[in-house]
This record gives structure tokens, sequence and C-alpha cells, in this order.
């Protein structure tokens, strides 16, 4: 909220903070959390420095934060004080998801909390602020009614939508800042997934390459076998010795080549540099090596060590 150079600056920080989160795959309300975390201590900073007064430190910034899983057709949101997102099904009726408001960002201590959605193929999420529906003095209930509206009959391109929603709800000089953002769900068909249950026992890594060979040879991406079996055999082995229970390996090709093997464990896998005396300690370097990235997520069930290669080739 307000304007100005402080303002302006807190956002840059908290869009920095919030680039940085969504790199750990952290569920939502937990991104929530520690952006308001993060409020508090620039609030204290500022307070603590005299750039503003008490009172008027930078508090009351507000959030919606959203992942779409396109194999599950699942979007995880949660809302810090924020209007909440509308949602236009591809049969073109429009209304406004029913979300957990959450306080805004800098109050401190309150909780926030996610809801999984079920969004069909070819919906359109809408994202926005406050100064889309309507000015100050017009009721948001109003305003939100007025753009349910004008989702209700959305032109087939995106940028034509945003236009068509702009003209309709935004005066021609408005009296506040105005961010629109839509997006078109899209699944990934089934024939681009590829999913395998595999017990905790030696043999399994084998059985993961294998598995792994087979599948990139239907896809015709022959080029990417050796570096990929490397990566799932140490996946799939880690799980066999570090963790518990059976080990869930996924392969998904969309832009680039997705490798997931999830177990029932919470343990973080670190990457380190072993020692030329040490006889292990290198499978995650040679995997984050080989890899254009990887990163751990974090379910309730457990984890998933993800890595993402591209389809072109590998790695120089």
């Amino acid at each position: 909220m307000g304007r100005g150079i402080h303002a302006a600056a807190t956002m840059g920080r908290l869009r920095t903070a919030v680039h940085t989160l969504a790199s750990l795959d952290l569920e939502p309300d937990e991104v929530l959390s520690r952006l308001d975390d993060l409020v508090n201590l620039l609030a204290a900073e500022q307070e603590a420095a005299g750039e503003r007064p008490v009172g008027e430190q930078v508090v009351g910034a507000t959030c919606l934060y959203a992942v779409y899983d396109p194999v599950a057709g699942r979007c995880s949101v949660a809302r810090a004080g924020h209007p909440p997102p509308v949602v236009t099904a591809p049969d073109g009726a429009a209304a406004p998801l029913d979300l957990p408001a959450g306080p805004p960002l800098g109050l401190g201590g309150l909780p926030f909390e996610t809801r999984d959605v079920e969004l069909a193929e070819g919906s359109l999420l809408c994202l926005y602020t406050n100064g889309l529906i309507g000015e100050r003095h017009i009721d948001a209930d109003l305003g939100l009614t007025r753009l349910c509206a004008a989702l209700t009959r959305p032109a087939d391109a995106l940028e034509r939508t945003c236009q068509a929603v702009v003209d309709s709800l935004v005066a021609e000089r408005p009296t506040d800042d105005v961010a629109l953002l839509i997006a078109r769900t899209r699944g990934l068909p089934p024939d681009s997934v590829a999913s395998w249950r595999l017990p905790p026992e030696p043999a399994s890594a084998a059985r993961a390459r294998a598995l792994t060979s087979a599948k990139l040879s239907e896809w015709g991406l022959e080029h990417l076998a050796f570096t990929t079996e490397l990566i799932v055999s140490e996946l799939v082995t880690n799980v066999y010795r570090y963790a518990s229970g059976p080990a869930t390996l996924r392969l998904i090709r969309e832009r680039c080549l997705v490798c997931e093997v999830s177990d029932t464990s919470h343990t973080a896998p670190h990457l380190r540099r072993a020692r030329t005396t040490d006889e292990g300690g290198r499978g995650l370097f040679l995997v984050a090596q080989m890899t254009e990235r990887w990163g751990t997520r974090y379910t309730r069930e457990g984890k998933t060590v993800w890595t993402e290669q591209p389809l072109a080739g590998t790695l120089a």
C-alpha cells in the first residue's frame, strides 16, 4: 500500500523475497508466513533508523500466491488480505474463488490457509489488484460483480480479454494503480507423464534405469537416456539408503524433461563437495552438474527431489 520511494523500495524487496521462496517449493501459506515476518522486519528496521515515524512503517502489503499443477489440474492458493481471484470456466461462467481472506502482510502472528481448487483445462484465472475493481468510494463487492460480468464472455486471445476488462472497469483517469494478470490453464496429456512405484530394495535402481531408458526411447529422447539414467539411479539409491518405504519415480515431458523421485522421508538431501579420500558423497554433485535445475519439494507425506533437463540435449 502507499506510494513513493519507500513503498517502491519495499515492493522490490518483497518481490525478490517471493522469487527466493518460490524456488524452495514451499506451500502457499508457508510463503505468506515468511513474507509476513519479512514485512515486520522491514518495519522494525525503518523505525530503528528513524526513516519514518512510528505507525507509518510499511505495513498492510497484500499478496496472493498460487501454484498450478498441470498434471493434476489442481491450483493451490493462499491470500493475505488480497482480493480473491476470479475463475472463468470453459463454459464462460465466471465467479470468484471462495478462499480464506487471511490478514494483510505485516500484522504478524496470524495464520494463513492454503486451499486446493480443481480447475478444468481451458479455465481462465484472473489475478488483480484493488485498483481494478473500483475507486476507493466504490463498494468492493460491486466492483467484483462487475469484474465477473466482464469475464463471463472472454475473447479468445488473453490480450484482448485483458483489454476488455480494463475498458469496462477502469476509469479514464484512475486514482489508484491497476495490475491485471490472466492465465489460461493447460493440462498435460497422459502420454507425457510416466510414473512407477519402486520397492525399497537394491535392485530398484537398475529397474529405474531400465524404465527410464524405455520411456525416453518411446518419447524420442534417446539422447537424454545416459544422463537421465544416472540421475534416477542416484536419486532412487538415496531413497533406499537414507529413507524408509518405497520410492515413486515420475518423468514429465513438457518444455523440459522433469524427473521426480518421491519418498516418505522429510530428510533433506544436501549438496556437498566430497574430499579425495571419501568413498561417497559425489552423487548429488553429479546430479547438479548434469541438470539445468534441481530442488526438493516437501509434502505432508514426505518429499520429492526433482530435476530439469533441456530437451535439446545435455548441458555443456
